[in-house]
């Protein structure tokens, strides 16, 4: 007997169809970098750990599930922060500063699956955002719903993607 709840394929999950939210400014709590494509593994690790370290010891929980903002487009390295909302600043330690998502309209749609399908998603919400004759606006981020394990199924994985329109 399988504990699986599979979604019937014949109906569209609203969460996959692109959207337009109205978002308010959100405090978070990030690492910065700049970073190359091979050391984006190594830096979400590392940050992670120093997010945990910090937040715990200044007693401030996490409100949301992890992110990741990009500032900018994707090129040979990422100008990239990476975090928690938390609602309110952080004393700045070990790497980890007070940071802010945007608010604003933003167009949103969350990806079902592993990580090397983000790419994809990404250039399709580009392809809807200029279908309602919007235009993007310069950073974007993904925030983490499911947390990775090693031994998980990646089909299990889902990432919100989040990229502001420009007004």
């Amino acid at each position: 007997m399988s504990t699986r709840n599979d979604h019937d394929s014949s109906t569209p999950d609203p969460e996959q169809q692109p959207r337009l939210v109205e978002l308010e400014p959100e405090t978070t709590a990030v690492v910065r970098g700049i970073v190359s494509l091979g050391e984006l593994r190594t830096f979400f690790d590392e940050a992670f750990g120093a997010l945990g370290r910090v937040l715990q010891e200044q007693h401030v929980p996490p409100k949301s599930a992890a992110f990741g903002l990009s500032h900018g487009g994707p090129g040979e390295t990422l100008d990239l922060e990476v975090g928690f909302v938390t609602g309110h600043e952080v004393r700045a330690e070990g790497g980890v500063v007070t940071g802010e998502l945007p608010g604003g309209r933003v167009a949103r749609v969350t990806h079902h699956g592993g990580f090397d399908g983000l790419g994809e998603a990404w250039e399709r919400l580009g392809a809807w955002i200029r279908a309602q004759g919007l235009r993007a606006g310069e950073d974007r981020w993904e925030v983490y719903v499911t947390r990775p394990t090693p031994d998980m199924d990646p089909r299990d994985l889902r990432t919100e993607l989040n990229w502001p329109i420009a007004d």
